[in-house]
């Protein structure tokens, strides 16, 4: 009898009316935990090694005087086997968030990778690309499964039915699949080695893209087409033809072009400075301006709505990057694309001009060395690319006549 009041020295009615802070013992390494401000907590303490050690069981508002003593005497019973109370609570609720982080899905994953580095996408699109490639090829095979279940055989049945006929959209969708995994891997809901890695890994199972991909080009129209087209195109009314024409006239990327304020523009200089944040290579470009340009500018500043050159139908928003090559549709010309008169100009200049290769790569705001951007700093290949950029112009209005076929005398059909 005595026995037992050792361990149970406490009443429940005793463990209500209590008020004085402290710690207050009811036997067997059971304490009732009073705070300053009459917050009442059981603690279990006990040594173990030679180390004094407290654990907490939960507060008296959720926890009863006979509920605490039950927990209490397991504790015991652990410290008898050998256990240590905190490390066996401790390793459970690992294990209880491990069976939780294990039940993520890989789309949830996915989802949530999205949403994590959406603001650190300069481009909006990123995240809407992302959403359908995954939606499209990896949903269907094991967007449902736990993202700890995926493994290299099930990443290969996603990617090997589009390696060689999807080459770069399968390289992409591999690249987001081994970051999505590699996320999912830091925030603890999945182990082990990443199945979608390239590098000793799936370069051992798929060919490498350089042996399987067919170079696609963008759509170009060939140099001695370009006035035909721009004949043309001065023909069409509306932003969009006026955005391609400078777009033609500039050598510059879509972005750059409908992206264009005024800001940018001066027009006493003929000079457009594109801003870094607005270039791939994020580096101030600068763009000598044609007199054909100017005009074209000229002509927009008397339409000026807002701050773009080149207006989209949304107030301070700008063209859309599908306008033009909507507009080429209208043209019967949807065999070209608007980047693709990069090329056109890249062909001119490396054709039928004597300028070097140095100025027109610096023309498309290309990056080809030490050597050349520090000389491209300096500005003496910015003259130059002025004089360049003015051929160009005078070249696209220039009309090439198609050549006419003369049979040869007395050579039977």
């Amino acid at each position: 009898m005595q026995a037992k009041r050792k361990l149970h020295r406490l009443s429940a009615l005793g463990v209500e009316k209590m008020r004085t802070p402290g710690y207050v013992a009811d036997g067997g390494g059971l304490y009732l935990q009073i705070s300053p401000t009459l917050t009442k907590s059981w603690i279990f303490r006990f040594k173990r090694n030679g180390r004094s050690r407290e654990m907490g069981l939960g507060p008296l508002s959720a926890l009863n005087l006979a509920e605490a003593r039950k927990r209490a005497e397991d504790c015991r019973r652990m410290l008898l086997d050998g256990v240590d109370p905190i490390e066996a609570r401790k390793a459970a609720k690992d294990e209880s968030r491990l069976q939780a982080a294990r039940s993520m899905t890989f789309s949830a994953c996915a989802t949530a990778y999205i949403e994590a580095h959406r603001a650190s996408w300069k481009n909006v699109k990123h995240a809407s690309q992302w959403k359908n490639t995954l939606t499209t090829y990896v949903t269907p095979i094991f967007g449902s499964l736990t993202v700890q279940s995926v493994d290299t055989a099930l990443v290969m049945k996603v990617l090997e039915p589009i390696w060689a006929e999807k080459t770069e959209t399968a390289s992409r969708l591999r690249g987001r699949i081994e970051s999505i995994l590699d996320w999912a891997t830091v925030r603890g809901f999945r182990a082990g080695e990443n199945p979608a890695r390239w590098k000793g890994h799936l370069e051992a199972l798929l060919p490498a893209r350089s042996k399987v991909r067919t170079v696609s080009h963008h759509a170009a129209l060939h140099y001695d087409h370009i006035g035909a087209f721009m004949q043309s195109l001065r023909a069409e009314s509306g932003v969009p033809a006026r955005a391609l024409e400078f777009l033609i006239l500039t050598a510059a990327r879509t972005s750059e072009a409908i992206g264009a304020r005024w800001g940018e523009f001066d027009l006493v200089q003929n000079v457009w400075t594109v801003p870094p944040e607005r270039m791939k290579s994020k580096r101030e470009h600068r763009v000598p301006l044609s007199p054909a340009a100017v005009a074209l500018l000229t002509h927009m500043q008397g339409m000026r709505t807002d701050d773009f050159a080149f207006p989209g139908r949304k107030a301070d928003k700008p063209l859309s990057n599908m306008a033009m090559l909507q507009l080429l549709k209208r043209m019967k010309r949807d065999d070209l694309t608007a980047h693709g008169f990069r090329s056109t100009f890249r062909d001119w200049a490396a054709e039928r001009t004597a300028y070097p290769g140095e100025v027109a790569e610096a023309a498309l705001a290309h990056i080809v060395g030490d050597k050349v951007e520090a000389a491209y700093r300096r500005g003496d290949l910015f003259e130059k690319r002025r004089r360049m950029m003015n051929d160009w112009a005078k070249h696209c209005a220039h009309v090439t006549e198609p050549a006419t076929v003369v049979p040869l005398r007395g050579v039977a059909g």
